[in-house]
């Protein structure tokens, strides 16, 4: 559980206004540990606009949505991580 307090929980400064309150993240488990993931239709809302980022054509209003999802991303990445820890110990 030190290793657990060695990191410090992602700070979300908001959430995308496209993200849908309801079934925007998807529980699975992973050799016995619940593991959080985006939905496919968040998953796809992403894809679009990294395709569009690569086209250089994102509006300011899709770039911050796109670094929302991104912090979103890292938020369940360490929520992830802490339980895989957590199970292991």
């Amino acid at each position: 559980m030190s290793q657990a307090l060695e990191h410090q929980i992602p700070k979300l400064h908001g959430l995308p206004l496209t993200l849908p309150r309801d079934g925007a993240v998807q529980l699975e488990l992973e050799e016995g540990v619940l593991i959080f993931r985006v939905s496919n239709a968040v998953q796809d809302r992403i894809e679009s606009l990294l395709h569009k980022q690569r086209d250089a054509s994102l509006s300011s209003d899709e770039a911050q949505e796109l670094e929302q999802y991104e912090d979103i991303d890292d938020y369940l990445s360490f929520t992830n991580r802490m339980l895989r820890n957590l199970a292991h110990v």
